[in-house]
């Protein structure tokens, strides 16, 4: 009995060992450096490269879920459909558009202001993506992390232009982005553009993915106008509360979680002390962010409040991720603190001026994406106006950030302004006042997320077409009938 039990066991060892030298050889081999031949070592750090960089882009592409329950949880039950499916599908458009033209656009062979190498994205071109001659992994995964990153800019204004924009003009315009705005803007400082000629930095994307988005946000506000009921005649602001905080609350763990990638994957190789600072300054600063709003809310409203705490956390995230390979923890806590005071600011500076951003976007991406990148030029480790002693050399890069920023904002906004004023003309950007009224779930895509959920009306806006907290259709009158409320059913 004995020798049967020690063959079983020596059986399983021998499995055990076989498995595990299968699993971990290309650890082994990288572990193993200088006393194996070098093309082995090289094979192993292309592969653990390659596998970092996809397995952080799909963090990424994961804050795709994190967007949408955000915005649908700062918004009305009545919109939550139409906002699912605008998350949904300009990732789609995005990877479309990115695939053929955007990625050539942003990091091909060209000139300083655009790419002109690289379109309809394929194995074995990497001879014409010049500007990643840096990284080591495959031009396809290259493609797909940049991808997630084109996705991110162009679902960051679907927030801010939630509840009354047509959805036919949001897919276009989507596309647009992903096919053009975002990648020129984008080759200008990480395809080797001119604001990279001058030295721009922005590592993971303050400015070329947060800004662009927020500031393509606040050009699409300002043509689509406040929803209705946001603003009385006197032109004070009506708070319109969001339906399901918990929602929001759990869309904000997931953009923390996915910013994991952002940053991190940022490094786009499997390098230990690149990701283990980013990865530090990354959560530091996003901590620091939500304390610093959920104070100054406090201090303000005399209340805690969460929707500017939840946004104190993406602020802090949005601005360090432009220098969080670059600073020491230490500055990401003021970076984060200070992103987390200013949109606080920055969302009742917009509201106070009939800019209705439903969720803040264009306060944390916009806003924030600018302080970001500004900061890099005093917390730099190398060349911070607060570290380096060479004050002239520390001048100069802080003014190309803050020039960087600006140029890019100018951009955005023109390129912004003409794209929605195109489609304002054409196909039309606004939804009717009724079908803003009765929600966009029906009246653009024939469905409910709340089939049973049937709130009963309790008024009507000034105009005569909706009221303030509506969720629903408008009826005949001001409240349903006696019989109708105890049925559970409306007229």
């Amino acid at each position: 009995m004995m020798r049967k039990m020690d063959w079983k066991l020596q059986l399983r060892i021998a499995l055990i060992l076989g498995i595990g030298a299968v699993v971990f050889h290309p650890v082994l081999a990288l572990a193993l450096d200088g006393k194996i031949d070098g093309k082995a070592v090289e094979a192993g750090k292309y592969a653990m490269d390659t596998v970092w960089v996809v397995l952080t882009a799909v963090l990424v592409f994961f804050m795709q879920a994190g967007f949408a329950c955000v915005e649908a949880g700062f918004t009305r039950a009545k919109n939550t459909v139409n906002i699912m499916m605008k998350n949904f599908l300009d990732f789609c458009m995005s990877s479309l558009a990115y695939w053929a033209i955007g990625f050539g656009l942003m990091f091909g062979n060209g000139n300083a202001l655009f790419g002109l190498t690289g379109f309809f994205t394929a194995a074995g071109t990497g001879d014409q993506y010049s500007a990643l001659n840096w990284t080591s992994v495959p031009t396809l995964s290259a493609w797909f992390f940049q991808l997630v990153f084109a996705g991110t800019a162009a679902t960051i204004v679907s927030g801010a232009m939630a509840e009354r924009t047509k959805f036919g003009a949001y897919l276009i315009y989507s596309f647009v982005i992903s096919l053009l705005i975002y990648p020129v803007i984008g080759h200008w400082i990480w395809g080797g553009g001119w604001l990279a000629s001058l030295g721009m930095l922005d590592f993971a994307g303050s400015t070329v993915v947060h800004s662009v988005g927020g500031w393509l946000a606040l050009s699409g506000v300002l043509l689509l106008g406040p929803r209705m009921g946001k603003y009385s005649k006197d032109g004070s602001v009506n708070p319109i509360p969001g339906h399901n905080i918990g929602l929001a609350t759990l869309g904000t763990f997931i953009l923390w979680m996915g910013w994991f990638g952002f940053n991190p994957g940022s490094t786009m190789a499997a390098d230990a002390a690149g990701i283990a600072i980013t990865a530090v300054t990354t959560n530091i600063a996003a901590a620091a962010g939500a304390i610093a709003a959920m104070a100054v809310a406090w201090a303000r409203f005399k209340k805690p409040d969460v929707g500017m705490t939840l946004n104190g956390a993406l602020a802090g995230l949005v601005g360090i991720t432009a220098s969080a390979f670059f600073v020491t923890p230490l500055a990401a806590v003021i970076i984060g603190l200070l992103s987390g005071t200013a949109v606080v600011y920055g969302v009742l500076f917009f509201e106070r001026r009939g800019i209705d951003d439903p969720v803040g976007a264009i306060s944390v991406h916009g806003v924030c994406g600018a302080l970001g990148t500004i900061l890099l030029g005093f917390f730099h480790t190398e060349k911070g106006l607060l570290y380096t002693a060479d004050s002239a050399a520390a001048l100069r890069f802080l003014a190309i950030q803050g020039g960087g920023v600006l140029a890019v904002f100018v951009t955005a906004m023109a390129s912004g302004l003409l794209l929605f004023k195109l489609l304002q003309i054409t196909l039309g950007l606004r939804v009717s006042p009724e079908e803003e009224f009765g929600g966009l779930d029906l009246g653009e895509h024939g469905a409910s997320a709340y089939p049973d959920f049937q709130p009963v009306t309790i008024g009507r806006h000034p105009s005569g077409v909706g009221h303030l907290g509506e969720q629903h259709a408008p009826v005949p009158s001001l409240a349903p009938a006696p019989a109708a409320m105890e049925s559970g059913l409306r007229s």
